[in-house]
């Protein structure tokens, strides 16, 4: 234990600072598990767990604008290099502990953002903890702001914070821009309290955001984010890639659907614009749902009159498509003879 760590338990402690103290003497706790006395950090830890300090620690069921999700396990979770990069550095910066730990992601619905809130989770060994919206917003003059302190209370006194994970999963309806709000007082409250709320974090705390409407964001409230990641960086070839993957995980679950690679990717290549995985995942996940179990390629048939939004599938147009004349089969039910035939004709 340093000197540094006394001096700042006495202060805490001067201060009724609880989440200060309990930070501190967390952080003494660690010093001695690293250094194997065991022992004395399991003391230590009871006694933080039994202690009634200034103000109390908050218990899970007492939470009232956060609930805690489970993150275990998952689907596969298939990403763009870059944002891969990006997520990869959010990791470091949190085990690194210097306080770099609140980051704001932005893109379209269905980029993967929430889901990459849990997969960071889940590498990082924290719980996840999600605001609650519909309880935070109220209609009376003002609440919201007293809800919005209220709730940096709860997060900030979460029992072991070195160990939590905040979503402000949509934060759009704190976070648009005061001057086009219907309401500026009442929204400039709001998002005055998310600012200063964001600024009395606790550092052990990784706190993530989400927004589908970044250009709307408001700017002093992105400035309080250490870093925002954009995930609208999908190419296409890369949305080909990650709707196989995807494809894959989901086929693994269906005995009586046959993989073929090569054709799904022409179909979902067919697609003027590849929808971002959320969707992609969806549309997928129906295909396989809905198809017949006695028909191993239905699935693809259905994929294709969604790409392609054409029910009539003309042998001839299949063709200029760049279909085979054994995809064709498949496809349309028509026998490879036939369809010979048919496209000499």
């Amino acid at each position: 234990m340093k000197k540094a760590n006394i001096i700042n338990l006495i202060k805490y402690y001067a201060e009724s600072n609880d989440s200060g103290f309990r930070n501190e003497a967390y952080q003494i706790a660690n010093e001695f598990d690293k250094l194997g006395d065991y022992q004395l950090s399991e003391y230590i830890m009871a006694l933080l767990s039994n202690a009634n300090t200034f103000v109390p620690q908050i218990n899970e069921a007492d939470l009232k604008f956060v609930r805690k999700v489970e993150v275990n396990g998952g689907e596969p979770l298939p990403l763009p290099e870059e944002i891969k990069s990006d997520v990869l550095g959010i990791v470091n910066a949190t085990e690194h502990g210097i306080g770099v730990n609140k980051f704001l992601f932005q893109g379209a619905p269905g980029t993967g953002k929430t889901e990459t809130v849990k997969h960071i989770a889940r590498i990082l060994e924290r719980e996840l903890f999600i605001v609650d919206f519909a309880l935070l917003i109220d209609s009376k003059l003002g609440q919201t702001g007293k809800n919005i302190a209220q709730l940096f209370d709860e997060i900030n006194n979460l029992l072991i914070p070195e160990k939590a994970v905040v979503l402000f999963d949509e934060i759009d309806a704190l976070a648009l821009d005061r001057t086009d709000s219907k309401d500026l007082r009442e929204m400039g409250r709001a998002t005055t309290s998310v600012l200063k709320g964001l600024e009395s974090l606790n550092d052990k705390i990784l706190l993530i955001a989400t927004t589908n409407l970044y250009n709307h964001f408001d700017k002093a409230l992105v400035r309080r984010f250490d870093s925002v990641i954009d995930f609208n960086r999908y190419s296409r070839e890369e949305l080909v890639d990650i709707s196989e993957v995807i494809l894959k995980y989901y086929l693994s679950k269906f005995k009586n659907a046959t993989r073929n690679i090569r054709l799904f990717r022409k179909i979902i290549s067919l697609m003027q614009v590849i929808p971002y995985p959320g969707d992609i995942k969806n549309i997928i996940k129906t295909s396989l749902a809905f198809s017949n179990p006695n028909d191993e390629f239905d699935y693809l048939r259905r994929l294709y009159a969604f790409a392609s939004s054409d029910e009539d599938r003309n042998l001839k147009k299949l063709q200029n498509q760049g279909f085979t004349v054994r995809e064709i089969e498949i496809l349309t039910g028509v026998s490879k003879s036939q369809v010979s035939r048919e496209l000499k004709e």
